[in-house]
């Protein structure tokens, strides 16, 4: 089989028939593959923006702050700040004569006319401030000096990496902030890390957790604040939900504040029972453990009849996933199992080879997996499979509708929750709807 378009695409490329182990990953895109990653400023805003009462100063052109207003759909139960997005609007004038002066300016008119008055803000260094060298490090230190305030650089020019690599940029900055408050004494509680509230999938979550009697110090970053965030060293366990963007920060406060970290996921039946068995047992208190197997039990009885009710609908289909995450794939193909759909199509823009070890595991021998895949590779393979429905998100939708294919959002852009039990109702109606929709008999 011609694996790819490009051959030193080859080695991210697996046939299931192959060892998952063998695939190459977590590298640097491959030039002129059109890779479906965005690039480091993206990773680092999509991470950060959600902090409910955070102010953003993109130091770039307008097109940056643009491209990642509001990209992720979070809400917040608080202030709506993040809900806006500033920029220097750097021209050809400051290429030349360098833009601090700018970024200066910019800040001293955000103090003074913002409403509320600004707790937090975050400074982010894009492409054309990586050519110039723009010392934005010592602006947010005077600012910080000046205003009694957080102003935190992020050093983010897309040139720099891939999307991961702004991941741990964010992360850097989450610690450049709950760093000076590390010596706060433990409490029993967990953080919950790595989700961004996206539909209000975090109040789910953190529902689920109270309700079987762990308590929820702070959330990085979905509906999470200043003063939320900075209480996060308290916490006695950190539960990771996406890995690709949060592990990281994980390996830092285990190092920092030496709390400990679970990988957690809460799509779909088996691993949102998994997860929350899991977070109970770390504790070793036999009450929250039975408050969850019982909470479980029944949130699965009641899930049951709707699955039932789809099933015969489904059963058969095949189904392409192309996501950020290792995790998300992984429970993706999960579910799809638990409707008797087989995925044939694997891919993630950030997965690790663990992850594609186990994505090995649970799908058929027919499958092909890949990573950082290009458009020409996911049409290749879509076609090549004969898939029914791609899962992925908003880049990947004009591609499914293009191949006369059934398509579901898993990313940023969907207006209801997928995680939790309530979610998995949402996936199974969702991809009902879908794939048996009348329109499909209309395409050629």
């Amino acid at each position: 089989m011609n694996k790819s378009v490009l051959k030193e695409r080859e080695s991210s490329i697996c046939d299931r028939r192959e060892s998952p182990r063998s695939i190459s990953c977590e590298r640097e895109s491959v030039s002129g593959a059109v890779s479906q990653r965005a690039c480091v400023y993206c990773g680092a805003r999509v991470v950060l923006n959600p902090i409910t009462d955070a102010y953003h100063i993109v130091h770039g052109p307008i097109g940056c702050a643009s491209y990642t207003w509001d990209i992720r759909g979070s809400l917040t139960s608080g202030e709506d700040t993040f809900r806006n997005s500033f920029s220097t609007d750097l021209r050809e004038t400051d290429i030349v004569f360098g833009g601090a002066k700018k970024l200066t300016a910019a800040i001293d008119e955000l103090m003074e006319k913002a409403v509320p008055s600004p707790k937090l803000l975050f400074v982010f260094a894009t492409c054309i401030v990586g050519v110039i060298g723009d010392d934005i490090e010592a602006v947010c230190h005077l600012a910080e000096k000046k205003y009694s305030i957080r102003v935190i650089p992020v050093k983010a020019p897309g040139f720099s990496g891939t999307k991961s690599q702004g991941y741990k940029l964010a992360c850097n900055a989450i610690m450049n902030l709950i760093r000076p408050h590390a010596k706060q004494p433990k409490r029993f509680g967990v953080n919950i890390l790595g989700d961004f509230n996206l539909a209000g999938e975090m109040w789910i979550i953190k529902g689920y957790l109270e309700q079987i009697g762990i308590p929820v110090i702070s959330t990085i970053t979905g509906d999470s604040s200043y003063k939320t965030l900075i209480q996060a060293p308290s916490a006695m366990l950190n539960i990771v939900q996406c890995a690709g963007s949060s592990a990281y920060l994980s390996e830092l406060m285990e190092t920092e504040f030496g709390i400990p970290s679970l990988r957690v996921s809460f799509f779909g039946i088996e691993d949102t029972t998994a997860s929350l068995l899991r977070v109970a047992d770390f504790f070793g208190k036999m009450e929250i453990s039975e408050n969850a197997r019982k909470f479980a039990a029944e949130q699965t009885a009641n899930i049951m009849p709707v699955i039932e009710k789809y099933k015969p609908h489904l059963e058969g289909k095949k189904a392409a996933i192309f996501v950020g995450g290792g995790f998300k794939a992984i429970s993706l193909i999960r579910q799809f199992n638990e409707l008797g759909m087989e995925a044939v199509v694997v891919g993630t823009q950030t997965g690790k080879k663990e992850d594609y070890e186990v994505m090995g595991t649970l799908v058929n021998s027919n499958a092909v997996i890949l990573d950082d895949a290009n458009p020409a590779e996911l049409e290749r393979f879509m076609t090549e499979k004969q898939a029914d429905i791609l899962v992925g998100g908003v880049k990947e939708r004009p591609l499914a509708y293009k191949l006369g294919m059934a398509f579901c959002d898993h990313n940023h852009e969907r207006k209801h929750p997928l995680a939790g039990f309530e979610g998995i109702e949402n996936f199974v109606k969702e991809i009902h709807k879908s794939i048996n929709s009348p329109v499909w008999k209309y395409v050629c």
